[in-house]
Order: C-alpha cells, then structure tokens, then sequence
C-alpha cells in the first residue's frame, strides 16, 4: 500500500505568506509534460493505492484529476487543495473522493492575514457544499504560525464541522523567528489543552479528531514509526508535472529526492539509513519517525543547528504530553469504553501529519 501524491499542476491562485504561491514553472511546470498512461500503469501495479492530488492548487487542472479518476484503478482517491474552486470539478467526482483536505489555518482573522481576505468564508463554503453533496471525511489542513492558538484553532475547525484536523508549524522552510518563547507560552500549554479536552471525550467513548493525537497513540498502542509518519520515501511518493518521482512533495528542487520518472519507474528510500544519529537514539523515535525528512536533509541549511534543536525540543515536548494519557487510555480500551481499533490511525490513508 503507497500514497500517491500527483501534482496537478504547480501554478496556485493564492499567495499565501508561509508559501509565496505558485511554483516556478521551470521547476514545476504548470501543465502536465509526460504521459499519463505511464502513471496510470505505475499506480495500477500498486493492488491498494491511495492517490491524493496536490499542487499548486490541484483545481486549477480539473481534466486531468477527471482523466485519471476515469481512467486508473487506485483503492481511495483524495484531494488537498485551498478550497478556492472547487465548483471547478463536477459533483459526481468529488463523491468519489474517500477523503479532501481544506487548507484552513483556523479562526477567520487566522486564516485570512495568511491566506488573503475572504480566504476563510470561501472554504467554509465549499466545507458546507462538500459536506451537503455527500462527501463524508473532510479534513483540515493548518498551517501554524506565531498568530496561531492552538486550541482555540483547533476546536474551531472541529466545532464548524470538519472530521478532522492536523497542522505543520510554520518552521525550517520560511524565515526564522522565535518559536521556542512562542511554543512555551502559547503552543505546548495549548497542546495539553487539546490532549486533556481529547482524554476527556473518550472517556465518554467518543474519539475526536486530532491527527497528532490520534497518530502519537497508534504508535504507542498499535505498531511504531519506522520513519516520518508521513511515509517521505518509503510509504509515499511524490509525482510532480515533469514526471520527476519525489521522496517529499516540497523537496521539488533537490536532487536527493528524486526517486526516479514516470517512464523508467523508480526505488523506495532505506528510510532507517536516512535518520540522523540523534533520531536514531531518541527516546521517542517510534513515536516521530524523525519527524520531517526534508527538515532532516535541509533543516541545518534553513534554520541552523540551534534552530532544529528547538523544533526537536517541541517536538518531544508535544509528544511527552500525548503520552501522558496512554496508561489511562489503555485502561479505558481494557473497560470497553472505547475499542482498540478506534485508536488507530494511518496518516497514509489521508495524507495527513502526524508530527506537526
């Protein structure tokens, strides 16, 4: 089983401030420029693929997402996208889809000062016509930045109606700021929040939402993280316009992600071979995977050794304070308040992060 992230084109009709929008097309082209039959045969020798389309904004190329959901067999299909157009691809497909992610940072004046005015109101819009045409997993995708209350956020996107929410810290590929005297007054005491409003709903049996939540317990009660959650590599491809098969989505200029092209197929990484010494004998290696596999290739180039050692300190802090609940979360499995398979979550079926 792969997740299959096909970009749809690089352009992007937003500029986001964490992003900068489109793509150069010299690096990701805006169309497609390889043929897509050879995709359709690589995805079709996968017997239980999830295919996701990515972007740019993956709506701005609704022919081809219609052509492949006609035209190549794949298990689940998925979309992230910013929501902006999704009248673009007609209702019959986006029933089809197991799963959409809605690029959404949280409260309106949130989301709005990142993504532009009137962001926030257009995917509330599509959330309420996906959800009113039958599409049942919508997931909000965060990204989380210094205006950011964590719990405030969060709690929002799942009150307004989405099944789930994950978040990325805005850290390593935008420009440095202070996140450790941000993450210690505002963040890590928001994230226990979160943590003490999960536990006390499966306490009453029911199980929200939370994605790092949800895929820190899978780890600690199911199976551990062989790397990244996200599968970079070894779960987890990329396809980008020019046909170049990636490790990471975002790692669209770096040689050492190029896995190999749509025409000649490609190899999966040695994920474990990739970790860092100080992943390898972390205390909480099962429950990361090393976090972020362009953060471990390019992290030190962006942000300095100083500055990964603060993102790895919030990192541990966050998943220490999941952690905290396993011992009564085991408890309530063994009661029966809540199955055991209710806890497990596979962040490849929904393209999601496990470790922000």
């Amino acid at each position: 089983m792969m997740l299959w992230l096909v970009f749809t084109t690089g352009a992007c009709n937003l500029r986001c401030s964490y992003c900068g929008g489109s793509f150069n097309p010299k690096v990701v082209p805006w169309r497609i420029n390889y043929n897509p039959v050879k995709l359709k045969e690589l995805i079709e020798k996968d017997n239980n693929a999830t295919v996701i389309f990515y972007g740019g904004e993956p709506l701005l190329n609704p022919r081809f997402i219609m052509w492949m959901m006609d035209n190549v067999k794949a298990s689940r299909w998925g979309i992230q996208t910013n929501g902006t157009l999704t009248e673009l691809l007609p209702n019959e497909y986006w029933r089809r889809m197991s799963v959409v992610l809605l690029s959404i940072d949280g409260r309106r004046e949130v989301t709005d000062a990142h993504r532009g005015f009137g962001a926030y109101d257009r995917v509330i819009k599509a959330l309420m016509r996906l959800k009113s045409i039958g599409v049942n997993r919508l997931i909000a995708r965060m990204a989380v930045t210094r205006l950011t209350d964590i719990y405030i956020d969060v709690t929002h996107l799942l009150n307004i109606g989405f099944n789930l929410v994950h978040w990325q810290l805005d850290v390593i590929w935008d420009g440095k700021w202070d996140v450790l005297t941000w993450a210690k007054s505002n963040y890590l005491p928001g994230v226990r929040k979160l943590v003490e409003l999960f536990l006390s709903n499966l306490r009453e049996g029911r199980v929200i939402g939370i994605v790092p939540i949800l895929g820190v317990l899978t780890a600690y009660l199911h199976k551990p993280y062989r790397g990244p959650p996200c599968g970079a590599g070894y779960r987890s491809i990329a396809i980008s316009t020019d046909g170049r098969i990636l490790s990471c989505p975002i790692a669209v200029h770096e040689n050492w992600a190029v896995l190999g092209n749509v025409n000649v197929g490609f190899n999966l990484i040695d994920i474990e071979s990739q970790l860092p010494e100080m992943c390898k004998t972390c205390e909480y290696r099962q429950y990361c995977g090393g976090r972020c596999l362009y953060a471990i290739k390019e992290g030190e180039e962006y942000w300095g050794l100083d500055g990964v050692l603060t993102v790895d300190y919030v990192t541990k802090e966050t998943i220490r304070t999941i952690l905290e609940i396993g011992p009564e979360v085991k408890e309530l499995v063994n009661k029966g308040v809540v199955k055991l398979s209710d806890l497990y979550y596979d962040p490849i079926l929904d393209s999601t992060e496990v470790i922000p």
